[in-house]
């Protein structure tokens, strides 16, 4: 899987007749829009046996559900779950790495959850052994163990690193979480390079070009398998619209384009699903909003942390999604940051449809027919978000000391 796996997924484009445009070497399809799923993570309990309710919201709203899922031909997705799937968190034992591995633990399709940290990790694996899911959880401690962790996972996920602190941004934690990351991905590239990579770690905007970066080096660099995890800008976006214009959270897609950090956080707002009518101060409240986020976070702890909570969630709601696509659902789409040629930017974060092989399609319509605001707003985001994919290509193949 090298470099040249580039294109080797489709850009789908959806109108009022669906078209597929496809990249070289890619297999052309078309896709209904109104066939894409709004999977927002929160199903009212009367939607909890419904087609395409997820296993992660049953494991959330319906303990014993999970359980029994795996012994019915009854499932989430209308098949037989297949419930064989590794997961490692790299970082576990922090603030997000605690929580996303209890969620991720709770999932239907993860037989053995490995967690690793440089410290920490046993009493957090002894804790989760405890839950009666299915999952079994081994602990690995330090880099001696960490090849052992990452043997045959089909996904990593990346939570570590420091978090941000009053004051600090995602600009502050790039020495030092660039290092972690960078090593992190080269024991990956060593032991899963198959796996499906989810990074975390901040800033996105520049860790996922450094894993990028260091997959090439090692000559196993597959696009479709690197993801920015952005998913909890498009949970704040949900989360927000909803309170603001009184709809059913449950109802709700806000598309989040662009970056994970400040102003490069684009939500579409006028393509919120369902249609709805924002004025002109609605909209720059909202965008303002969902781009601070997570500083409105920091400055409620003050001092005691970051949006660790929510930013767990988000990242479970994608390796969720990555199960499922494994798993064979072919509706599953979320937010990422990827490789993409949806603008002139080598990265970049859109709505993509997943598969069994990673990335299958990156969502060409979120960029058609924008609205005034957002046009100017993408125009303004492309400096900033190239300026840090660039810094984090330029810390990856800087010559080691």
């Amino acid at each position: 899987m090298a470099a040249t796996a580039a294109s080797s997924f489709s850009t789908v484009s959806y109108s009022s007749r669906a078209r597929a445009r496809s990249l070289p070497h890619s297999r052309s399809q078309a896709v209904n829009f109104h066939s894409v799923p709004t999977f927002t993570s929160l199903r009212s309990a009367s939607l909890i046996s419904g087609p395409d309710s997820s296993s992660f919201n049953k494991a959330a709203l319906r303990g014993g559900s999970v359980m029994k899922s795996q012994t019915s031909d009854k499932t989430p997705y209308g098949f037989k779950i297949n419930a064989s799937y590794k997961v490692a968190v790299l970082g576990a034992a922090g603030g997000i790495g605690q929580p996303l591995s209890l969620l991720i633990k709770m999932s239907p399709l993860v037989s053995t959850l490995h967690l690793y940290d440089i410290a920490n990790v046993k009493g957090v694996a002894a804790d989760l052994s405890h839950c009666n899911t299915p999952s079994q959880v081994r602990d690995f401690t330090g880099p001696s163990e960490l090849a052992d962790c990452l043997k045959d996972v089909n996904v990593v996920v990346i939570p570590a690193g420091v978090p941000r602190k009053p004051g600090m941004t995602r600009d502050d934690l790039f020495n030092i979480n660039a290092n972690i990351v960078k090593t992190l991905v080269e024991a990956v590239a060593d032991n899963c390079p198959n796996a499906f990579i989810h990074i975390i770690s901040n800033p996105v905007n520049s860790t996922v070009p450094i894993a990028a970066e260091v997959l090439k080096k090692k000559g196993v660099y597959d696009p479709k398998k690197l993801f920015g995890v952005t998913t909890l800008d498009v949970v704040r976006a949900n989360t927000f619209v909803s309170q603001k214009k009184n709809l059913k959270l449950i109802d709700v897609d806000v598309p989040v384009i662009g970056g994970h950090a400040g102003i490069t956080i684009l939500p579409l707002l006028s393509k919120t699903k369902p249609s709805v009518n924002f004025t002109d101060e609605e909209i720059q409240e909202l965008t303002v909003r969902i781009q601070n986020a997570g500083t409105e976070v920091v400055d409620a702890k003050a001092g005691a942390g970051s949006a660790t909570l929510s930013m767990a969630y988000a990242a479970a709601r994608f390796v969720e999604s990555s199960l499922r696509a494994l798993d064979g659902d072919g509706d599953v789409y979320e937010c990422s940051f990827v490789e993409s040629t949806l603008t002139d930017l080598p990265f970049f974060a859109s709505r993509v449809k997943l598969g069994k092989n990673g990335l299958e399609a990156v969502i060409e319509s979120d960029l058609q027919g924008l609205t005034e605001y957002e046009e100017k707003a993408l125009e303004a985001l492309k400096t900033e978000l190239k300026a840090s994919i660039e810094k984090g290509v330029a810390f990856a193949n800087k010559p080691a000391n």
